[in-house]
This record gives structure tokens, C-alpha cells and sequence, in this order.
């Protein structure tokens, strides 16, 4: 029965890639489609409960009188078949109601909303350009992904489950009173308006501080989880001290707005009571002289009082509900600064996957400047052959990463067109294109998963067999078979710790390298590839990655000279330009910036006196 109710809706169904609504409501109204078919049901079960309720203390009213008109002696010969019926409704019918009701506020909506918000919200995260992660703490944002989930959820519940039950109990209180007396019913109404009034007045200003305290929850998260990420150097640098006041700073921001949020619900338990006495008082003491006039029995007297102190009970856990409320509402507001904002790189509608015949690149007149106006490249016409090998150097700054992020498209040129055999990389999808092109950084963060996993990263469909070769190809076989994590995984299966932090700077490179070996992309990009590696593995791993370039068409990015010197070209940017090409020994004989840059390295590499 629960998994019937639980799989009513897929939290994980295919939806249209939109950016979320900025505002609140549209926002809800986006999470709330996939459940628009079970919501009225909700709504008229809650309904119904929140009648049985008001109406079984009436009804106990009526059994009061009942007892007092027909005496001990005729009760059960007068009124038993009415006293079996109400036995049968409360011991079957209500229980049946009331479940069928929590079915579907917890097993269809609870058990769905939560995950369904955060794996929306992260599924567009994902979709991100890389420099939007770059202006960002991860900490937070994972906060702001995580904290959206059960705002969501909590809400649509408490809706339901609170407002919605609490406003039925209400009407229905205001139904039974006026039935006894309308002078019963005025009172109620008169104290309705003025916790309505009271509640939306505190409401707002809890809106307001739970958003600023959501704020300063994400920045203290984010800057605990920026600590751990860099533990390395923050114990490099003796910097423990350093980070420990730097996180108090934000703890501490994060403890005055929770006190100003504390001091709220204080001043609400206030007023609340001195409300629901005006209530108690206004329609007990009434109901109470109405009865000595003769106007009302004792039974209506005392269902009067029994609605009006279960009401006295519900309206701490009404006013609890709505505060719950305007805090979740401040809560999504905060978390939508992030997950709200449209992506910065889309693929165009009628999008088609990348198709590389040959493996040409060409940048047409290319300028990219980031926003600013200078820096990046400037009017750069470039082309590579299929299956040629071109080294790209120059100093930092020069504009070589900007090159090669614009042929990934991890930004789009401000001008020009980035070509692969062809075609405009703007114009097909992201995964095609990236799919097409391996990437070996000179800081290749891996993934907190076993070795297997991030080898296969690379082609998760490759067999057993491939993803070893890929490894002894990356002479990684070796140090693999000795690994061991904490929890006795050894090998392929051993974790290797978040962003690969149990391994050696040479024993990530090489892992990585596997990655792009059993990837096989036709275009590959080397960016210090083997920077990380000593001079005997190095030699090793240089004569893989020749092999592996065999066919292929190939960017290296090198301060090691000695390391692209073998390469068919050599591009020498500067200022964001192309100011040479050529072959190494070409370059050497005009003797220009590349010979000066040949002449100066010290160990093969670049000086740093090379501007000069």
C-alpha cells in the first residue's frame, strides 16, 4: 500500500531545461506540477479531517445532553442504535479517513518533494559554467542545495497538514458556535482577525531574519568546507589560527542574527497568549452566562468550551506552523540567489552532436576579453591541421587557457568562431563536443571514488580489461596494486579521498592519464600533462603520450620547452596574439620570441626574466 501511494509521483521525471523562477511563488507553483493530479485530493481530505475533529467535540455536546434529558434509566433504550453508528464511524470510518489523508500528505508529497527540489536544483547547478563555480564557495552552494530540499517540502506539508486543517477547524468552530449562539460565533471571529493580523505583523519580520540567518549559514559552511578542501595548505602555512578565526568571524555574524531570529519567537509566545486569553475569556464566559439565561444547555455549553480550548491548544502549533512558514520562505528566497540564475553557456535549440571526420580546428578571428576590454586573446586567426601536433607556449597572461577553454566552451568567444572540422563548436551540444576532446591538466583533481571509477570516467562502458591496459599504458599498474584505504579497499577498488588528496601529485597525473588513454578522444589537449611526474617516470609517460597522439590532433601547453620541441608546430602567443609559428628549429633560426624564451630557460623552462 505505501510503495502505491510513494510512486504516485517520480521525483526524478525528465523536465524541461529551464532555469527556475527567481520568485518565490513561481518557484513553489514549478515543484508543485508533478503533484497538480493528487492536491485536491489533499485538500478535500484535510477537509474532512479538520470537520470529524470540530465535529465530534459538537457531537459530544449532543451525547451530553442526550445523557442529562433521557436519564440512566432509558439511555441505551432511546439512543443505543445512534451511540453503536457513532462507535462504528469513529473506531472505522475516521481512522480510514485520517490515514488515507497522511498517505498522501507523507508517502506521495513528503517522500518526493524533498529529493525532487535538490536533484533539480543540483541538475541545473551542474549544467554551470566552470566560472561560476569559481565565484563561489562549494560549501555553500551544496548548503543552498541541500537546505531547498526540505524547505520545499516542509512547506507544501505544513500547508496542508497546518494552514490548510487549522483554517477548515476554524470555519468549522465558527459553524458549531453559530449553530449554539451566534453571540458564541462573534467573539471567535473578532479574535480570528486579530491573530490573522498579529501573525502576518511577526511573519514578515521572521521572513526577513531567517533570511539573513539562511545567508550566514551558508557562509559559515562554505568557509569550513573551503578550510577542509585546502587542509594541505593550511597546515603548509601554519595557518590553523588564521582559519579558526576566520570561520568565528562568520559563526559569531551567524549567532546574532539566530539570537534576533530567537528574540522574535519570544515576543510571539507573548502575544500569542495574551490572545488566546481574549479567546478562552470571550467565548467560555458568554457561553457560560447564555446557559444561565436559558439559551443554551449544558451540553453546547460545554462543547463551546471544548472547541474554544482545543482551539487555546492549536493556535501555538498554527503560529508555530506559519513562522515555519515565512522561515522557509526566507530560506528558498536565499538558496534561489544561486540556483535561480541562468546558465551562462546553453546549447542553442536546435543543437546537433558534434561530428569529427578529421580533427581541424580553426579559430576565426577570435577575441575574447572576458567583459573587461583587454587580456584574453585579441583577433586570433589560427588553424590546425587534422592530426597535427602543436605545442602552444607564451607567458602567463598570453591568452593560452583562454584559447583553450573557448575550443571546450567553457565561455563563448565575445567575437569570432572557434571550427572543428567545420563546425561552429557554439552550435552543437556541450557533451558532444567535450565527449570529442581529452583534457590532461597540470592539477587533475579526482573524483572521492575508487581508482576503477576514475579510470572509467573516461568511458564508463569500457570492459575490465581496457581500464587495466589504460592504467599500464599510464604506468599506473604498479603503485594501484599497493594501494589500501581506510576501509581495507585495495587496488582498483581503493579510495582515493576527495579530489584524489591520498595520492601523490605524480600518482593523480598518471591516473588522470589513464583517464584520457581509455577516453580516446580524437582531439586531445596536454597542459603540463607531465609536470607533476619525476624525470623517470616522466620519460616514460612522454613515450605513452607520443603513442597516444599517434592520429590524433593534439594541443600541448608547456613551460618545459624540451617537452614540445618534438611537436610538428609551435605557436608562440603574447599579449593575447599569435606573434610566431613555426617548427622548433624555424623558430630557433628567426630568433625571435621563441629563440630568446629557448636561450633563457634554465632547466627548460621559461625564465621568468623572459619579458625582458
Amino acid at each position: 500500500m505505501y510503495k502505491r501511494f510513494e510512486n504516485l509521483v517520480d521525483p526524478f521525471a525528465p523536465v524541461a531545461e529551464t532555469t527556475p523562477p527567481a520568485q518565490l511563488w513561481p518557484y513553489i507553483r514549478t515543484q508543485l506540477a508533478p503533484f497538480r493530479r493528487w492536491l485536491p485530493w489533499m485538500a478535500v481530505l484535510g477537509v474532512l479531517v479538520a470537520v470529524m475533529e470540530s465535529g465530534l467535540i459538537f457531537y459530544s455536546g449532543r451525547v451530553v445532553d442526550l445523557m442529562t434529558q433521557s436519564g440512566v434509566g432509558s439511555f441505551w433504550t432511546d439512543h443505543g442504535l445512534e451511540m453503536l453508528l457513532a462507535a462504528g464511524f469513529i473506531l472505522f470510518a475516521r481512522p480510514a479517513i485520517i490515514t488515507l489523508n497522511h498517505l498522501f500528505l507523507e508517502q506521495t508529497l513528503a517522500s518526493n518533494m524533498q529529493e525532487q527540489a535538490r536533484w533539480r536544483a543540483h541538475k541545473h547547478l551542474l549544467g554551470q559554467s566552470s566560472s561560476f563555480f569559481q565565484n563561489d564557495f562549494a560549501g555553500r552552494l551544496a548548503n543552498r542545495v541541500m537546505q531547498m530540499g526540505p524547505a520545499v517540502e516542509d512547506s507544501t506539508y505544513m500547508a496542508f497538514e497546518g494552514i490548510w486543517y487549522a483554517s477548515a477547524y476554524v470555519l468549522g468552530a465558527l459553524l458549531v458556535l453559530n449553530q449554539i449562539d451566534w453571540r458564541l460565533a462573534l467573539p471567535l471571529a473578532l479574535w480570528l482577525v486579530a491573530y490573522i493580523l498579529y501573525t502576518r505583523h511577526i511573519a514578515r519580520k521572521v521572513s526577513h531574519a531567517s533570511e539573513k540567518l539562511s545567508e550566514t549559514r551558508s557562509m559559515v559552511t562554505g568557509r569550513i568546507v573551503d578550510a577542509y578542501a585546502n587542509i594541505e595548505s593550511v597546515k603548509l602555512f601554519a595557518h590553523g589560527r588564521r582559519e579558526e578565526d576566520y570561520a568565528q568571524s562568520a559563526m559569531r555574524r551567524q549567532r546574532l542574527r539566530f539570537q534576533r531570529f530567537l528574540r522574535l519567537m519570544t515576543s510571539l509566545t507573548l502575544g500569542l497568549n495574551a490572545i488566546n486569553g481574549m479567546l478562552i475569556v470571550g467565548v467560555v464566559g458568554p457561553a457560560i452566562w447564555l446557559w444561565t439565561q436559558g439559551l443554551v444547555t449544558v451540553g453546547e455549553t460545554a462543547a463551546a468550551a471544548a472547541l474554544t480550548i482545543r482551539l487555546n491548544g492549536m493556535t501555538g502549533w498554527i503560529m508555530w506552523v506559519t513562522i515555519r512558514l515565512f522561515e522557509h520562505a526566507g530560506v528558498m528566497r536565499e538558496g534561489l540567489q544561486s540556483i535561480a540564475v541562468p546558465h551562462g553557456v546553453t546549447d542553442e535549440a536546435d543543437a546537433k552532436p558534434l561530428a569529427v571526420t578529421q580533427g581541424e580546428i580553426r579559430f576565426e578571428d577570435v577575441s575574447h576579453h572576458y567583459g573587461k576590454g583587454k587580456g584574453g586573446l585579441d583577433h586570433v586567426d589560427l588553424t590546425i591541421a587534422a592530426g597535427q601536433k602543436v605545442g602552444l607556449i607564451g607567458r602567463s597572461g598570453a591568452g593560452k587557457s583562454s584559447l583553450v577553454n573557448l575550443l571546450l566552451r567553457f565561455q563563448d568567444a565575445e567575437q569570432g568562431r572557434v571550427l572543428i572540422d567545420g563546425q561552429d563548436v557554439s552550435h552543437v551540444t556541450q557533451d558532444s563536443l567535450r565527449a570529442q576532446i581529452g583534457m590532461v591538466t597540470q592539477d587533475n583533481s579526482l573524483l572521492h571514488r575508487s581508482v576503477r571509477a576514475n579510470i572509467l570516467y573516461g568511458r564508463p562502458q569500457a570492459s575490465e580489461a581496457e581500464m587495466v591496459r589504460a592504467a599500464e599504458r599510464a604506468e599506473a599498474d604498479a603503485f594501484i596494486a599497493s594501494l589500501e584505504d581506510p576501509q581495507g579497499r585495495t587496488g582498483y577498488d581503493a579510495f582515493v579521498g576527495e579530489r584524489g588528496v591520498k595520492l601523490s601529485g605524480g600518482q593523480r597525473q598518471r591516473i588522470a592519464i589513464a583517464r584520457v588513454i581509455l577516453k580516446d578522444a580524437p582531439v586531445l589537449i596536454l597542459d603540463e600533462a607531465t609536470s607533476a611526474l619525476d624525470s623517470e617516470v616522466e620519460a616514460a609517460i612522454q613515450e605513452t603520450l607520443y603513442g597516444v597522439m599517434e592520429g590524433k590532433t593534439v594541443i600541448a601547453i608547456a613551460h618545459r620547452l624540451s617537452t614540445i620541441a618534438q611537436m610538428d608546430r609551435i605557436i608562440v602567443l603574447d599579449q593575447g596574439r599569435v606573434v610566431e609559428d613555426g617548427s622548433h628549429e624555424a623558430l630557433l633560426a628567426e630568433g625571435g620570441v621563441y629563440a630568446g624564451l629557448w636561450a633563457r630557460q634554465s632547466g627548460g623552462f621559461i625564465g621568468l626574466d623572459a619579458a625582458e
